[in-house]
């Protein structure tokens, strides 16, 4: 068998291409760091998160409306989402599960660091690779297993402390010396850092949260691959981000109703919370990187996402060391280029679930396929495809 050749002319067929490229990475580092730089010195945030998810799903709900009316009348829209009520309940599977998903990426970015949160994140093409074979009785190749293994050790290898940050700063005098030495015992003993776990999976309940975070993100994907292709196959793409959005929505006020934060939230002092320049940047950023996200797969080939995906842990790395002080360890180092070669291997030869609708384009349900099999951005929103069903 030959190897697989990459033609980067037609991965970047276009100047557009190129700045599609940049603006999704930029879009997916800057997440993780900007949650990070809006926490308090405790990794605590002062404003409401459940709030904050809220209030992007609106504003994702705004841009997706104003997309469908740019064609089409409001009213229209009204009468397509109670035409398709039932296919809005369904979406209250993924919806929930995006939402919880969303909320957690708070929870779990208050423990660990930004680039141990996204290396473990990427366990995510594991579980839908194995969730593919189950659900859909899709048997996975040696090549397959071999990658999946290969992305599992290289998350693992983020556990092994070597402790040789690889920054080569040396301390200028006595008090600085005890201090690094201090740090440096306290990340031997218990891999963490100004509080933040850097040293990936341990046996305590941030772990478990971050395991629900992963598998939420898959299951969704893979309930949101059957609405696309057979319950929701005949609604137009535009509608069914509304119906998301609209069910993601409601998630979030049930959240607030359940901690007893329904009523508080709209008061003066959560307000200004939330919209302080910081925390809008949050929201404007997760906001975009669903629209970004569409327009990159619409435009550029699947294995792109890959290259992305080793890059953002780079980039993510470097800026968490820049902006936080928080070291890059040897570990680090390796997990990062295990991870990102796993995942380049698994993009050559992915999972392919095909819709078996006559008169669909091939091309376009493989695509598909690799949207879902790929993990879907930090939102994971069905704005992966733009065009109409």
């Amino acid at each position: 068998m030959t190897n697989p050749r990459i033609n980067w002319g037609e991965l970047f067929p276009s100047k557009k291409s190129v700045l599609i490229f940049i603006t999704y990475m930029s879009l997916f580092v800057g997440q993780g760091i900007l949650v990070t730089a809006s926490q308090r010195a405790d990794n605590s945030y002062s404003y409401n998160t459940v709030l904050v998810v809220l209030m992007t799903e609106v504003l994702k709900l705004v841009i997706s409306t104003g997309l469908y009316c740019r064609e089409h009348t409001f009213k229209s829209l009204v009468a397509r989402v109670v035409e398709g009520r039932d296919v809005l309940l369904l979406y209250f599977v993924p919806a929930f599960l995006y939402c919880l998903y969303n909320n957690l990426a708070f929870v779990n970015l208050s423990t660990f660091d930004p680039t141990t949160y996204y290396l473990l994140l990427q366990l995510r093409v594991v579980i839908t690779g194995v969730l593919f074979q189950v659900i859909f009785k899709k048997s996975l190749s040696r090549k397959q297993w071999f990658s999946l293994c290969l992305l599992t050790v290289g998350c693992m290898l983020k556990q092994w402390n070597f402790s040789l940050p690889l920054t080569g700063e040396t301390p200028s005098d006595d008090k600085s010396l005890a201090d690094a030495a201090k740090q440096s015992a306290d990340v031997a003993a218990g891999n963490t850092f100004r509080g933040k776990n850097i040293s990936g999976f341990d046996l305590s309940f941030s772990a478990v949260l971050i395991l629900v975070q992963t598998v939420c993100s898959c299951l969704a994907g893979v309930y949101n691959e059957y609405l696309l292709k057979h319950k929701g196959s005949d609604i137009n793409i535009y509608v069914q981000n509304v119906f998301m959005y609209l069910d993601s929505i409601v998630c979030n006020l049930l959240i607030l109703m359940f901690r007893g934060e329904l009523s508080a939230v709209v008061t003066k002092d959560h307000l200004v919370e939330v919209f302080r320049f910081e925390v809008l940047v949050i929201m404007i950023n997760n906001a975009a990187i669903g629209i970004i996200t569409s327009f990159f797969l619409k435009y550029m080939n699947s294995i792109l996402k890959t290259f992305a995906s080793a890059l953002e842990l780079m980039f993510t790395a470097l800026l968490s060391y820049l902006l936080f002080s928080i070291p890059i360890y040897i570990n680090t180092a390796l997990a990062i280029f295990v991870v990102s070669y796993a995942i380049y291997l698994y993009s050559l030869n992915p999972v392919v679930n095909l819709a078996g609708k006559p008169g669909s384009s091939s091309a376009r349900e493989k695509d598909e396929s690799r949207k879902a099999l790929m993990g879907k951005s930090e939102d994971d929103d069905i704005e992966l495809q733009m065009e109409e069903v």
